[in-house]
């Protein structure tokens, strides 16, 4: 696969705090060191990518609109701290009441336009959330995923898996395990 790694990263729990259908902008609240943490993906010329369900859409708990404006909000909020995200793709469905799709976490449709539209290598890209589902495409497209504590992370990493994830306190350690790891030569 050509291109570049990216940085795919959950919204909810992972960038920004987890407020249930969030809809109204002056609710979005970065988490500390979630700026930093993109400013640094940015500087290190890693595309720095949002996907995210957003099943309240279907539920008609917030519309487009509300999630348009959530989305400036927080564009505004990085800006501020000179950091910018390259790509932002959500899902508005919930089978349950949508029927089943391709873009809702873990399929991979978002992942997939992503790469088209930015030129992105999936298999060498990352994978940062608070739920196994923000990081189970790691698996399918063969890159590498960190689960952070923030969020639903903590209880998350209570549960029990057959292949653990690596954890982080949050996006700034991950985004140093990131830097760490891409410093590191190829060993053969």
């Amino acid at each position: 696969m050509s291109g570049r790694p990216a940085v795919f990263l959950d919204r909810d729990g992972t960038l920004i705090e987890d407020r249930p259908y969030l809809r109204d902008p002056a609710q979005v609240h970065l988490l500390p060191g979630a700026s930093e943490a993109v400013r640094r993906l940015n500087a290190a010329a890693i595309p720095a990518v949002v996907v995210t369900n957003q099943s309240g859409i279907a539920r008609g708990r917030l519309t487009e609109a509300d999630y348009a404006a959530t989305l400036r909000r927080l564009n505004e909020l990085l800006a501020a701290s000179g950091a910018r995200l390259d790509g932002h793709y959500h899902c508005p469905h919930l089978p349950d009441l949508t029927g089943p799709c391709d873009c809702r976490k873990p399929g991979p449709l978002l992942y997939e336009r992503a790469a088209r539209d930015l030129d992105l290598d999936l298999s060498a890209s990352w994978w940062v959330g608070d739920r196994e589902r923000d990081l189970a495409a790691a698996d399918r497209f063969g890159g590498r995923a960190i689960l952070v504590l923030t969020g639903s992370g903590f209880d998350e990493s209570r549960l029990t898996r057959d292949a653990p994830r690596p954890v982080a306190a949050d996006l700034a350690a991950a985004v140093d395990c990131i830097l760490e790891a891409r410093a590191e030569p190829d060993v053969e």
